[in-house]
């Protein structure tokens, strides 16, 4: 089985009923959290026990995206008896972030961390090649690329538009990319639209996009055809417990 799990949709807090940025990738039994943001954490007891997963990726030490980190490494913590450290593959500042908000408990005692340089890098995660290079955002962040053979499946996470998204997407099963600006709201560098999602997708030759990461109050329907406009392929908008075969 090879499927995708939406976990959260929202950028920067969850609106009611949502959660911010995460997902499940479930590869033949190998699970793995892409993303681990505000309220996500619950959503993925839904669907997995904490003790299952096989390694978790963060793309960026903002809150929505590694805020439930926290609950997850909790969770391991208190488990009796503890479990094996779970790989984490992140850049510089997320396990800082998080360990603020641990006075006691050493996330280091829970997770083997694997840092993410700037430059472009590549790890083995079980059965999936994860593939990282750096997009340009507000803090350190990884654009995500993770493939097994007849699977390829990219992610921009919160970044904005960068020479690496076109390659970390190069023709992409499914390609999840932000959509947090559109609209009339101000293009930001740091930050895609829903437009810019389109495009790129496009530039990557990528077979379908799902656009997440919306700003809280976005019109969604708006997002889509905006992307749409762009890209001549399969777009969708995440949901909350989105479940999408790969």
């Amino acid at each position: 089985m090879r499927r995708l799990t939406v976990l959260g949709t929202s950028a920067a807090y969850p609106e009611a009923g949502r959660a911010a940025s995460g997902f499940l990738l479930e590869h033949d039994g190998y699970r793995l959290a892409l993303d681990l943001g505000y309220a996500t954490f619950p959503r993925l007891l839904h669907r997995t026990g904490a003790l299952d997963l096989d390694a978790v990726v963060i793309t960026h030490a903002h809150p929505d995206h590694c805020a439930d980190l926290s609950a997850l490494c909790r969770a391991r913590y208190f488990a009796a008896p503890r479990p094996p450290r779970l790989p984490l593959y992140c850049p510089p500042g997320v396990v800082e972030r998080v360990q603020a908000m641990e006075p006691s408990e050493d996330l280091h005692d829970v997770f083997d961390v694997h840092p993410l340089p700037a430059a472009p890098a590549t790890h083995r995660l079980g059965p999936l090649r994860l593939d990282t290079a750096h997009l340009p955002h507000h803090v350190p962040h990884a654009g995500v690329r993770l493939s097994a053979p007849g699977l390829a499946l990219a992610y921009s996470g919160d970044a904005g538009p960068g020479p690496a998204l076109a390659e970390l997407a190069d023709r992409a099963d499914l390609f999840i990319a932000g959509a947090t600006v559109c609209g009339t709201a101000p293009r930001d560098p740091y930050l895609l639209s829903a437009a810019q999602a389109g495009l790129w997708a496009r530039r990557a030759g990528a077979a379908r996009l799902l656009l997440t990461h919306f700003w809280p109050g976005a019109d969604r329907a708006l997002a889509l055809a905006e992307a749409r406009r762009a890209y001549g392929g399969e777009v969708l908008a995440a949901e909350e417990d989105l479940r999408l075969a790969l």
